[in-house]
């Protein structure tokens, strides 16, 4: 049967319909449209709905209902999407869009919207990666914080050098690490994210074990204090 005569649900719209809510687990809000927008997209490019996305699309607006009234394939796949989205849309966004009668309008409207803010966001991701710090945090903990924040900023289609996250890493270390910063800075050729990780790693186990060591080890001469203090209190 001609798929745009037919009034049926198909396999892949189904599919959409059903998980799109589980792929996309974050409802849109003011701070996430970058990354709500590329989950979005992508299982729609998977079941070739891209053009309902595109503004420059041509929809077949003659062909829009059956003679009994029923939809056509294009409008069913159209409003059943437009649907699905507006699932994944916070309550606070959702009056932006609700109104409008097809998925094209939806992602327009909201790409005109959310567009313009991208720059200003970049700039405080970058601000937040520039003064960053290690504080009371694991080794580990800071630098999930550091990639989380490195991709939010790839969401919005902007790039963080390598050379300068691991300068923002060094940077955000504390005196204790001053040594193993002097030996990284120092490196003829340059260190790769994926071999500074370990070595990290390894270097606040070195500080935890030296400190754990120097703690269990009295000092002598507070030993030979403490020793004539009893002598003193016997005699």
């Amino acid at each position: 049967m001609d798929e745009i005569n037919d009034p049926s649900i198909p396999s892949a719209l189904n599919f959409v319909v059903a998980n799109l809510k589980t792929i996309v687990p974050v409802q849109l809000d003011a701070e996430n449209y970058p990354v709500w927008k590329a989950q979005i997209a992508k299982p729609l490019h998977a079941n070739r709905f891209k053009t309902f996305l595109d503004p420059n699309y041509t929809s077949p607006t003659p062909l829009l209902s059956n003679p009994d009234g029923s939809p056509k394939q294009w409008l069913l796949k159209d409003q059943n999407l437009a649907t699905t989205i507006c699932s994944t849309i916070s309550p606070s966004i959702l009056p932006y869009v609700v109104n409008l009668d097809s998925t094209t309008a939806i992602w327009s409207t909201l790409e005109t919207r959310f567009q313009p803010t991208n720059g200003s966001k970049v700039i405080q991701l970058k601000n937040s990666l520039h003064n960053i710090s290690l504080k009371n945090q694991t080794v580990t903990q800071y630098l999930s914080a550091i990639k989380n924040i490195v991709d939010q900023i790839s969401a919005f289609s902007s790039v963080v050098d390598n050379q300068d996250v691991i300068l923002y890493i060094l940077n955000g270390l504390p005196p204790s690490y001053q040594s193993f910063k002097t030996s990284i800075r120092t490196m003829l050729h340059p260190l790769s994210l994926d071999l500074l990780y370990p070595l990290l790693l390894s270097e606040e186990i070195n500080l935890s074990s030296d400190s754990a060591h120097a703690s269990s080890t009295l000092d002598p001469t507070a030993a030979l204090f403490m020793y004539q203090g009893r002598g003193r209190s016997r005699g």
